[in-house]
């Protein structure tokens, strides 16, 4: 789907464009364990492998892992698409896309709508740019139940009973605890957390009674690494994966619908207005993406028709996911690094 290729990315080359490199080559079962049955039923093979035993013994390592890599990921495909199947018939699907105009939002309602999906936008302010025919404006404030309540009646008049939700929109004030308003605090929980539940009661019962849809949960890494200057969006990012992963398991266990799907998309931050009075880094490891590159995977991962979590990029994601788990020394000089990164203006 990204025109950028291959083997490069928009933002260059970064450390994912190297995590690909490896995946698709060293740590690929599929290159790695035919080389070691080649040298354990040839003779030329063995000659070889008894010639450079040491690589040898480093190709069995890296098969090992590439197999383990291959089976951990098909577990985890099973476990959070509770081991059932879907069809999605993308002409029929309606999408409701929250913070579409502007941003990833409006990438992801362009991509989604030049396949001909039906897209029906809830932001406070219209596009500014011309969108595909299949996506329409509809001028909502997500922060009140009642509002999105009106939309939703026009939507299912004008195009149908929306089967996927995506939870885009977000905003971030980039402030101390006690240098912002309390105004401003609420607001940002109300966007980027409480709105995900006013949606979810809106649209989520009509998934539910046909036991298919799906539930897009856009968060940001940000949620799993507390950041200085920016405590508040954190703390509203963290509550969002927390209602991300209790929705998945009350689909299952309480609402009897597991076909229903739940995808998350913990992002670092991108080239949009939501950092434009922030100054955070762009580095091999950390690069400051392009909207476009959020979009394309998450758009992926939507069509694909299951679960998933997108994590980009990859590197600093798999950090900050396991950043908990790390000993509170290496935790703190993390979170005093990151202050300078998100100092605002």
């Amino acid at each position: 789907m990204a025109p950028q290729g291959y083997w490069f990315s928009r933002e260059g080359f970064t450390a994912d464009v190297v995590g690909k490199l490896l995946q698709r080559t060293v740590l690929s079962p599929w290159k790695t364990v035919p080389l070691i049955l080649l040298a354990h039923y040839t003779s030329k093979g063995q000659e070889t492998s008894l010639q450079h035993a040491k690589a040898f013994q480093a190709l069995k390592i890296l098969a090992t892992l590439g197999v383990l890599r291959r089976v951990n990921a098909w577990l985890n495909h099973r476990a959070i698409n509770n081991a059932v199947s879907d069809r999605y018939d993308w002409h029929r699907e309606v999408v409701v896309l929250t913070g579409g105009s502007n941003g990833i939002g409006k990438q992801v309602a362009t991509l989604l709508g030049n396949r001909g999906i039906k897209v029906a936008i809830l932001d406070i302010q219209a596009p500014q740019d011309t969108l595909p025919s299949t996506v329409r404006f509809h001028k909502c404030d997500i922060t009140s139940p009642l509002a999105i309540a009106e939309a939703a009646t026009t939507i299912r008049t004008t195009m149908g009973e929306p089967t996927i939700l995506i939870n885009n929109a977000g905003i971030c004030s980039g402030r101390t605890i006690l240098n912002t308003t309390e105004a401003k605090t609420r607001l940002q929980f109300e966007v980027n957390t409480l709105a995900h539940y006013w949606l979810a009661r809106e649209f989520l019962p009509a998934m539910v009674k046909r036991n298919h849809g799906m539930v897009v949960t856009v968060a940001s890494q940000a949620g799993y690494t507390v950041t200085p200057n920016m405590v508040d969006y954190s703390a509203t990012k963290a509550a969002a994966i927390a209602f991300h992963e209790g929705l998945a398991a009350e689909l299952v266990t309480r609402y009897n619908a597991p076909r229903v799907r739940t995808v998350l998309l913990t992002q670092g931050f991108a080239k949009t207005a939501l950092i434009n009075k922030l100054t955070p880094e762009d580095t091999w490891l950390n690069p400051l993406l392009h909207p476009e590159t959020v979009a394309d995977n998450l758009v992926q991962q939507v069509l694909s028709g299951f679960s998933g979590h997108v994590i980009v990029p990859g590197a600093t994601g798999w950090i900050a996911k396991c950043l908990r788990g790390f000993p509170l020394w290496f935790q703190h000089h993390i979170r005093l690094d990151l202050e300078r990164l998100m100092r605002a203006d």
